[in-house]
């Protein structure tokens, strides 16, 4: 609510007369304030903070939700990490093991196990992008909420096999593989 009321006296201050001609008396104001909160619960404060002071900066009339609402899909990337349209690039461009990758940021790497490796690289732009760009954004949010986002590699393979077979194993094993695939 802090974050809100912030955003609100801003507003006030830099479109002072569209503001009060938008919220002309404080029943008004106090609904305008309880429907910002309900749409921008999800974000955290400090970005509904920043995507204002943009649109502020940005915007000659007093912004309406939907303005408000992009802002803070945009505000989400801020701090280091990339537009939702380079970490697809860089997703569908990182060679395997994906784990062992140079990210720009962990959300990217952790965008695309979600979005599925293999439908990223099998799929065209068109129908993997929008599948990729939702999972960022969330993650993006989870960011902006404080998660610690971390890559663990798979462990190597080991050089040598802990176990030898015996010989009576071995064939029993070849001979199911045979019957397996009719050979």
């Amino acid at each position: 609510m802090d974050a809100i009321n912030q955003v609100f006296a801003e507003f006030e201050f830099a479109y002072h007369n569209q503001f009060h001609r938008a919220f002309p008396n404080g029943e008004s104001l106090a609904i305008a304030k309880k429907y910002w909160l309900s749409c921008l619960q999800q974000y955290a404060p400090d970005c509904i903070v920043h995507a204002s002071k943009q649109l502020i900066k940005t915007h000659e009339y007093l912004p309406s939700m939907a303005v408000m609402v992009q802002a803070c899909e945009r505000d989400l990337t801020f701090g280091g990490m990339p537009s939702a349209r380079q970490a697809y690039i860089e997703a569908c461009a990182a060679p395997p093991p994906k784990a062992n990758y140079d990210w720009s940021h962990p959300a990217v790497y952790h965008a695309g196990r979600a979005s599925d490796w293999y439908f990223l690289a099998s799929e065209p732009e068109a129908r993997a992008f929008p599948v990729f760009e939702y999972h960022y954004l969330q993650i993006c949010r989870q960011v902006s909420e404080g998660k610690d986002l971390n890559i663990q590699s798979p462990p190597p393979l080991t050089d040598k096999i802990d176990k030898n077979l015996q010989r009576e194993e071995i064939q029993s094993r070849i001979a199911k593989m045979r019957k397996e695939l009719d050979l």
